[in-house]
């Protein structure tokens, strides 16, 4: 039998999808997956490498590890009687939603744009999936979501706050209506929290139906894939039924314990980050033919009038960055540009002032 005849086991929907692309950055500035720029301080790599060497290899991680989960819970500021599921970063925790509810007939609704993990974690547990568009300038239409809520009754409702990738928030007001009009679960993911003063975690005790989800990612752990949903004790035990044993490396649990433990390291870093992005907007707005949308995140979008060719002369300048210019019509013309450590950040704003002078 020749492997071909055997691809008529694979359901047709898998075969149809693409999958998700992680382009190739090799010998590029890497500005296209918000990721902290940073380094950890030396005094900490060096604790990290003791803690590492003394860790027990050959034998399988804490399935449940009380400790890291208090450790986050004191360094992220989860309200008292909330409890927490760990996940091989945000998309296992969205996997393990998704599989939770996937009864026949029940769907996911989110916006779009969003992050499209959403949209292909619904579509591989068998899930309908409906996105509501939002507005021309990004902002939510919440007739709309509350008319795609009547009509879909989804099972699970996510919400990006901010948004990826267009780096806006969305009214609290709107996030209420769309908590009371739900017959499902409503998931807010922080995933860019360490960028934006607005979180929803206060409103956990308050609304049995909210969740929030969070990743180390954008703190500045992305390597070691560590996310979290924080949410009633009752739902938790559930998915937890899902959650494949021993999801978290020994080294993950290790890394993550050692560095939440120095806070003031990864503050430090998102507090000039924070910096360099107003500093980054502000550069391309001078651009000439550069419009810049507002982010709350640690990235810029940015919309010009040849994104393709403005995406290829980049790389030329040797600055990887991500082109959205096909991702959905609202985003058309639109880069996403990762916010760098400083001097990365100049090299981007030369660049892309030099490549824009030659499209002229």
């Amino acid at each position: 039998m020749h492997s071909d005849d055997l691809l008529g086991l694979i359901r047709a929907d898998v075969r149809a999808r693409q999958g998700y692309h992680v382009a190739d950055a090799a010998g590029l500035l890497k500005l296209d997956a918000m990721e902290n720029p940073f380094p950890l301080p030396e005094a900490l790599r060096e604790e990290l490498g003791r803690r590492l060497a003394d860790a027990a290899y050959n034998r399988y991680p804490d399935a449940n590890p009380r400790a890291l989960k208090q450790r986050i819970a004191a360094y992220m500021g989860i309200p008292a009687g909330i409890d927490l599921l760990l996940g091989n970063g945000s998309d296992e925790v969205i996997q393990i939603l998704a599989q939770a509810v996937a009864q026949p007939g029940a769907s996911l609704l989110s916006v779009e744009p969003a992050f499209v993990m959403f949209r292909l974690l619904a579509e591989a547990c068998g899930l309908g999936y409906t996105g509501v568009s939002l507005q021309a300038d990004f902002s939510l239409d919440l007739p709309a979501m509350l008319e795609a809520i009547e009509r879909t009754r989804p099972a699970l409702i996510f919400l990006a706050m901010p948004n990826n990738p267009t780096g806006n928030l969305f009214p609290a007001a709107a996030v209420s209506a769309i908590l009371a009009a739900s017959p499902g679960l409503v998931v807010v993911d922080e995933a860019y929290y360490p960028f934006t003063d607005s979180s929803y975690l206060s409103w956990l005790p308050r609304h049995p139906n909210l969740l929030v989800m969070r990743t180390l990612s954008k703190l500045g752990l992305a390597g070691i894939r560590l996310g979290f949903l924080a949410g009633a004790p009752a739902l938790l035990a559930q998915f937890e039924k899902l959650r494949l044993p021993y999801n978290l490396s020994v080294a993950t649990q290790v890394i993550a314990d050692t560095v939440l433990a120095a806070p003031i390291t990864l503050q430090t870093q998102v507090d000039l980050l924070r910096t360099e992005r107003a500093r980054l907007a502000n550069a391309l707005a001078a651009l000439s033919g550069v419009q810049v949308f507002p982010s709350e995140a640690n990235f810029v979008l940015v919309r010009v009038a040849q994104a393709q060719s403005v995406f290829d002369g980049l790389k030329q300048h040797g600055i990887l960055i991500k082109n959205l210019n096909s991702a959905h019509d609202l985003l058309r013309g639109c880069l996403r540009i990762t916010v760098g450590a400083p001097q990365e950040n100049d090299r981007l704003i030369a660049a892309l002032g030099a490549v824009l002078a030659t499209l002229a």
